[in-house]
C-alpha cells in the first residue's frame, strides 16, 4: 500500500512538472526514446523499486532495460485521464550531447589508427619513382628561386599574436569549479531531480557534468569572439601605423612595380610550364600517331566542327539558309596586321605578303588544332606541309596565292568562295578563323569599279551572322579616325556582344604618338563609338617579312616588358601579346558554340523535316537522287548507248555511208564531170575528160569528203541514239547533259590521218575499173544514172519555175501572178526555147550574134531584156533541154550491154555515160565499205573513250553539273541531302562535345 501510494505522489509531481516546464509536447514511443530519457519521462526506471500497475489491455509491455516481464497486478479501479510524463530537457540534452562526445572521440581513436594502417600499406604498394624525376618540371625544384618565403614568413603573425588568440586555460578550470558549485547547492531543479532519482547519486554528477559541459562551451566561444576582435583591432593598429610611415605615393608605386614584376614572373615561369607540356604532348600524339597503343584515333572536336561548316558552306555560300553556327570573322583595314595575328595564332607565316598591295583576295578558313607535327593541307587535297620547313612554307604561300587568283572571276579583284586550310600543331588553340579582305577607302587603279561594294558586302555576310565571334584588327600606328572598319563593326555589333578589340603595332605606335593616354582611349573604343568584349594590343614584329615567329614572339615580349604602358598601368598584363589573344578567342569561341551549336541542330531537323515533307508530296514515287547520283544514272544511261552503235549492222552503216557519200559529191559528179564531157561530141573526148577529172577529184577532194561523211555518219547515229526517247522509262532531266556530252565528244573526236590516204588508193583503183561483168551491173548502173539525172531534171524545172513565175494551172487555180522580171524572164525562156527546137543539137552557150537576135526579137514585142539575163535563162533552158536528152538515151541503152560486152566501136549506140555512173556507183560502194571497217574497228572505240573523258571531266566540274542538270526535283533532292548530312555531323559533333564535358 504504501508503493502505492508513493507512486501517487510521484505521479502528481510529474504532471506538475508537465504543465509547468517547456518540454516536448505530445507522446512519443518507448522504444523510440534514449535510455536517460525513458527514465525521465516514465517511472519504468531500474533505481525505482515501485511498478506502475499493468493497464487492462490486449498487449503486454516489456521494459528496455530488463528482459523480465512486467508484473501483472490488479489495478484500483481508478480512471486516469493522461498518462504522465517527466519533462526535463537540459538532462536529455546534456545526455545527448555526451553520447555524440564518446562517438566523435571513439571514431577519431579507430579512424586514425585505420588510416596509419592503410597509409603503411599504400606506401609499400607505391614503387620507385626516382627514375621518373625527368617528368617533373624544373621548376618544381626551384620554386625557391621564384617564391620568396622570407617575405611570406615576415608576413605571417609573430608568436606572441598567436597567443594572445589561443584560449586561457585557467578561465576554463575557474568556470568548470564555479559549475560544480551551482550543482551542489540547491535549487528547485535539483528538488525536481532528486524527487524523480532519489536512489541515483551517479546519474547526479553525470548531469551535472554535462551541464557544465554545455556553459564552459558557450564561454569559450564569447572569449574567443573577444579575443579575435581585440587581436583585430591591435592589427588594424599597428597595419595604420605602418602605412603613417610610408607617403601613399611611394606605396603605390613600391605596389604597382612589385605587381609588374610578379607578373612578369609568372608570365614566365607558366611559359616555361607551357613549353615543357607542349613537348610532352607532343611526345604523346606522337606515340599515338605511331600505333604504340595500337588504338585508332578519334577526329578531334575542332575537325568535326569544321567539317560541318564545310558542308554549309557547300550548301549556301551566300547563308541565305540561316546559318548562325559560329565562326572567329577577322576584319580590318587594309594591310592594318590581319594577316600577322593570325600567322602568330597559328604559329607560322602561312599567308602571302607584298608591300601595299592587296593579297587577301579571297576568304580563307583557318581550322587550328592540336596534332603532334606543325602541319598544314588543304581541304581537297591530301598533300601536308611541313611547316618547319622553309621550303614547304614557301610552297604553302604559293598555292594559296594560286587559288586566290584561280577563285577570281575575269573582270574582278575579289571573291567570295572560300579556301579551307587546316593548321595542326603542338600548342595551337583549337578554332576556326576566317581571314577576310581588306576593307578598302578608295579603289586604286588595277581594281575593279565594284571592288570595296564586294569587300564590305563579303564582310557583312559574315559579320551579320548573330554568334560569330569578330575579331576587329586595328592599326595602332595610323590615326583611328581614318579606320573605316569599326564603323562596319559598330552596324554589325552595336553592343559589342561579340566583338574583340585588337591594336596591331603597338610598338610603332609608342614611339610616334605624343601622348601614351591616346593610346589608351584607342584601345578602350573612346575616340570611336565601338564596344567590345575584350581589347588587346600587340605587335607583330618589326615589319620584317623573313623575321620568324619565335624571333616576332621574343620581340613583342621584350617590348612590353619595358612598355610604359604596363608600367603606368593604362594596360594591363593579360591584354597584351597574342598568346593572351589567342587564349582569350578561343574561350570565347567555344563558349559560343556550346551556346548555339545544339539551337541550330534543331534548326536543321526542323529544314530536314519540311523538305521531307515537300518531297513526298511533289514526288511520290520516285528516289532522292541528288545531283551527283542522277549524274551517276545519266553516266551510264550515255555509255549504254555508246556501247550500242557497236550493234549497228555492217550492211546498215554502209546504205547510209554510200547514201551520204553520194549526196555530197552528186554536185560536183553531174556539173563538173559529167555535164563537161558529154558535151563533147566524141566518144575518145568524153573518155579522156571524164578519166583526167577523175583523177584530179581522188587526189585532192574526194577521200577528205569521204571522210567528213563518215564522221557526219557518225555523228548522227551517235546523236540518234543519244535523243531518242525511251518510251516510258525516258527523264527529261537528262536531256541537257546528254546534249552538252555529245557536243563536247564530237568536238574532241579526230578522224585517223591515215585513213584519207588508204583511201586515196582505194578509189583510184576502183575508179579505174571499166570493165562490167554482168547484165545486172549494167541495169543497176542505168537505174543510178536515171535517178541522179531525175534529180537533177527535177531541181532545174524547179529553178525555172521560180525565175518565170506560175504557170497558167496555178495562176487560175491558186489566184497566183507573175512580177513584171518574171514576165521578162518568161518572154525570154520563149524565145530561147524557139531557137532549140529549130536546132536541138545546139552547144552549151550562145553566141553572141544569137543573144542580139533574141534581145531584137524581145524588143520588137515591146521587152527590155538584158544580155545577161538572156545567158541565165539560156543556162537553164540548156540544162533541162541536156536532161531530158540525157534520160531518152539512158533508155535506149538499157539494150546497149550487148554492143558494150563485144566491143561494138562503129555503133551508133554509145553508153559512155553508163560506164562513167557505173564506175563512181562502184566506187562509192568500195569507199562505204571502207568506211564502214574503220568506224567499227576504230572510230566507235575511240568514240567511246572521248565520251568517258568527256564524263569523267563533267564529275569534276561542280559548275557544269550544276548547270547540266537542273530543275526544282534536282535542287530539292539537293536540299535534302545537303540538310541530312549537315544534321548528322551536327549530331556527332554534339555527343562528342557532351563526352568531352
Amino acid at each position: 500500500m504504501w508503493r502505492l501510494r508513493r507512486a501517487a505522489v510521484a505521479c502528481e509531481v510529474c504532471q506538475s512538472l508537465v504543465k509547468h516546464s517547456s518540454g516536448i509536447k505530445g507522446s512519443l514511443p518507448l522504444q523510440k526514446l534514449h535510455l536517460v530519457s525513458r527514465s525521465i519521462y516514465h517511472s519504468h526506471h531500474p533505481t525505482l523499486k515501485l511498478q506502475r500497475p499493468q493497464l487492462r489491455t490486449s498487449f503486454q509491455q516489456f521494459s528496455s532495460l530488463t528482459n523480465l516481464p512486467l508484473r501483472k497486478l490488479k489495478f484500483s479501479p481508478i480512471k486516469y485521464g493522461y498518462q504522465p510524463r517527466r519533462n526535463f530537457w537540459p538532462a536529455r540534452l546534456a545526455t545527448r550531447l555526451l553520447k555524440l562526445r564518446y562517438l566523435i572521440l571513439g571514431s577519431a581513436v579507430g579512424g586514425g589508427y585505420t588510416a596509419k594502417k592503410t597509409f603503411d600499406q599504400w606506401k609499400d604498394m607505391i614503387p620507385d619513382l626516382s627514375e621518373y624525376k625527368w617528368i617533373v618540371p624544373d621548376i618544381v625544384w626551384e620554386i625557391d628561386e621564384y617564391i620568396d618565403f622570407e617575405k611570406i614568413r615576415k608576413a605571417l603573425p609573430n608568436s606572441e599574436d598567436l597567443v594572445k588568440l589561443a584560449p586561457d586555460f585557467d578561465k576554463i578550470v575557474e568556470s568548470l569549479s564555479l559549475l560544480k558549485d551551482f550543482f551542489t547547492s540547491g535549487s528547485p531543479e535539483e528538488t525536481a531531480f532528486r524527487a524523480t532519482d532519489r536512489g541515483s547519486e551517479s546519474d547526479k554528477h553525470f548531469r551535472k557534468g554535462l551541464l557544465g559541459e554545455l556553459i564552459l562551451l558557450q564561454q569559450q566561444i564569447q572569449e574567443h569572439e573577444e579575443e579575435a576582435r581585440r587581436a583585430a583591432g591591435q592589427y588594424s593598429t599597428s597595419y595604420a601605423q605602418q602605412k603613417r610611415k610610408v607617403s601613399d605615393k611611394e606605396k603605390i608605386d613600391q605596389l604597382q612595380e612589385e605587381l609588374l614584376h610578379t607578373q612578369l614572373k609568372y608570365q614566365r615561369i607558366l611559359e616555361r610550364l607551357e613549353k615543357e607540356n607542349k613537348e610532352l604532348r607532343k611526345l604523346v600524339l606522337q606515340k599515338d600517331d605511331k600505333g604504340i597503343h595500337h588504338r585508332k584515333l578519334k577526329k578531334s572536336l575542332i575537325d568535326m566542327y569544321s567539317e560541318v561548316l564545310d558542308v554549309l558552306s557547300d550548301y549556301d555560300a551566300s547563308y541565305n539558309t540561316q546559318d548562325h553556327l559560329p565562326r572567329v570573322v577577322v576584319v580590318g583595314d587594309q594591310s592594318a596586321g590581319k594577316t600577322s595575328v593570325l600567322e602568330m595564332i597559328a604559329q607560322a607565316r602561312i599567308f602571302p605578303r607584298g608591300s601595299g598591295e592587296m593579297m587577301t583576295r579571297s576568304p580563307v578558313k583557318v581550322t587550328l588544332s592540336e596534332g603532334p607535327h606543325h602541319v598544314a593541307l588543304f581541304k581537297d587535297s591530301s598533300r601536308e606541309f611541313d611547316l618547319t620547313k622553309e621550303e614547304d612554307l614557301a610552297a604553302l604561300r604559293h598555292e594559296i596565292e594560286l587559288r586566290m587568283r584561280k577563285n577570281v572571276k575575269e573582270g574582278c579583284t575579289v571573291s567570295p568562295e572560300t579556301i579551307s586550310l587546316n593548321v595542326k600543331g603542338p600548342g595551337l588553340q583549337r578554332m576556326v578563323l576566317v581571314d577576310l579582305p581588306g576593307v578598302i577607302n578608295t579603289v586604286t587603279s588595277g581594281m575593279a569599279p565594284d571592288t570595296k561594294e564586294t569587300i564590305f558586302s563579303i564582310s557583312k555576310a559574315y559579320m551579320q551572322n548573330p554568334n560569330a565571334i569578330i575579331l576587329c584588327i586595328q592599326d595602332g600606328s595610323v590615326d583611328a579616325e581614318r579606320s573605316i572598319v569599326t564603323d562596319l563593326v559598330s552596324q554589325m555589333d552595336p553592343h559589342g556582344r561579340r566583338t574583340i578589340f585588337v591594336l596591331t603595332k603597338v610598338d610603332l605606335a609608342e614611339k610616334n604618338v605624343a601622348s601614351p593616354s591616346r593610346i589608351q582611349q584607342i584601345i578602350e573604343g573612346k575616340l570611336f563609338p565601338m564596344k567590345a568584349l575584350g581589347y588587346f594590343a600587340v605587335v607583330t614584329g618589326k615589319g620584317n617579312s623573313s623575321e620568324s615567329i619565335e624571333a616576332i614572339r621574343e620581340y613583342e615580349e621584350e617590348f612590353f616588358q619595358n612598355s610604359k604602358l604596363l608600367k603606368t598601368s593604362m594596360l594591363k598584363a593579360h591584354q597584351v601579346t597574342t598568346r593572351n589573344l589567342s587564349l582569350a578567342v578561343s574561350d570565347c569561341f567555344w563558349k559560343m558554340v556550346r551556346e548555339s551549336v545544339e539551337q541550330q541542330a534543331d534548326s536543321f531537323k526542323a529544314t530536314r523535316f519540311n523538305l521531307e515533307t515537300e518531297w513526298k508530296n511533289n514526288y511520290p514515287r520516285l528516289r532522292e537522287l541528288d545531283r551527283n547520283e542522277l549524274f551517276e544514272k545519266a553516266k551510264n544511261e550515255i555509255l549504254d548507248e555508246v556501247i550500242s552503235l557497236s550493234q549497228v549492222t555492217p550492211k546498215h552503216w554502209e546504205e547510209i555511208l554510200q547514201q551520204s557519200l553520194w549526196e555530197r559529191v552528186s554536185t560536183h559528179v553531174i556539173e563538173n564531170i559529167y555535164l563537161p564531157a558529154a558535151q563533147t561530141m566524141n566518144s575518145g573526148t568524153f573518155n579522156t575528160t571524164v578519166d583526167i577529172k577523175l583523177k584530179q577529184w581522188t587526189d585532192k577532194q574526194l577521200p577528205n569528203k569521204a571522210v567528213e561523211v563518215a564522221w557526219e555518219t557518225l555523228q548522227e547515229e551517235f546523236s540518234r541514239f543519244m535523243t531518242e526517247p525511251k518510251g516510258k522509262e525516258h527523264d527529261d532531266i537528262f536531256d541537257k547533259l546528254k546534249e552538252a556530252v555529245k557536243e563536247e565528244s564530237i568536238k574532241r573526236h579526230k578522224w585517223n590521218d591515215f585513213a584519207e590516204d588508204s583511201l586515196r588508193v582505194i578509189q583510184h583503183n576502183a575508179l579505174e575499173d571499166r570493165s562490167i561483168s554482168d547484165k545486172q551491173q549494167w541495169d543497176a548502173a542505168i537505174y543510178f544514172m536515171e535517178e541522179a539525172l531525175q534529180a537533177r531534171l527535177k531541181d532545174t524545172e524547179n529553178a525555172i519555175e521560180n525565175m518565170v513565175g506560175p504557170d497558167w494551172k496555178k495562176r487560175w487555180l491558186y489566184w497566183k501572178n507573175r512580177t513584171q522580171e518574171q514576165c521578162v524572164h518568161n518572154e525570154t525562156k520563149n524565145e530561147l526555147e524557139k531557137m532549140l527546137k529549130c536546132n536541138e543539137e545546139h552547144p552549151a552557150y550562145l553566141a553572141s550574134d544569137e543573144i542580139t537576135t533574141v534581145r531584137k526579137n524581145l524588143e520588137s514585142r515591146g521587152v527590155e531584156v538584158d544580155p545577161s539575163l538572156i545567158k541565165d535563162t539560156w543556162h537553164q533552158v540548156y540544162r533541162r533541154h541536156f536532161l531530158k536528152t540525157a534520160l531518152n538515151h539512158c533508155n535506149l541503152c538499157r539494150r546497149g550491154f550487148y554492143y558494150y560486152q563485144r566491143h561494138f566501136v562503129d555503133s551508133e549506140l554509145e553508153c559512155n555515160d553508163v560506164v562513167l555512173f557505173w564506175r563512181i556507183q562502184r566506187m562509192l560502194a568500195i569507199t562505204a565499205n571502207t568506211l564502214r571497217q574503220q568506224l567499227t574497228n576504230t572510230e566507235v572505240r575511240r568514240l567511246e573513250k572521248n565520251v568517258k573523258e568527256v564524263l569523267e571531266d563533267f564529275a569534276e566540274d561542280g559548275e557544269k553539273k550544276i548547270k547540266l542538270l537542273t530543275g526544282k526535283r534536282v535542287q530539292l533532292a539537293e536540299d535534302l541531302k545537303k540538310v541530312r548530312e549537315i544534321q548528322e555531323k551536327l549530331d556527332a559533333f554534339i555527343e562528342a562535345l557532351h563526352q568531352e564535358k
